[in-house]
């Protein structure tokens, strides 16, 4: 269970980030609700971030969250906000995808 509240605290973390691109280039009230967007998936993000925290270690906890969040906002940049795709970006994605995934498997 803490493995999948992580899993959602990191995709809470990619909607936050994703929102404050959105409000980057929005303006008036577009903004203000991308603004709340933001705030409200970086208090579920938090949250969840804590509760995961409570089982796992901290700094496994941390990392696998902010590795979720920073993969997943690259491609949400790629795709939603036509950001590079070159090869060294996509290979160093790809070696942070696969840390994340190494250590879920070596964390007891």
């Amino acid at each position: 269970m803490p493995w999948l509240l992580l899993l959602i605290a990191g995709l809470f973390e990619i909607g936050f980030a994703t929102c404050l691109g959105q409000a980057r280039i929005s303006d008036g009230n577009t903004r203000i609700w991308w603004l709340t967007g933001f705030l409200l998936c970086l208090t579920m993000s938090m949250m969840l971030l804590y509760k995961a925290s409570q089982s796992l270690p901290i700094g496994t906890a941390y990392a696998v969250w902010t590795g979720i969040g920073a993969a997943g906002t690259a491609i949400a940049g790629i795709v939603l906000f036509k950001e590079s795709a070159d090869f060294w970006r996509l290979f160093f994605l790809f070696t942070l995808i696969a840390s994340i995934i190494g250590l879920k498997a070596f964390t007891r």
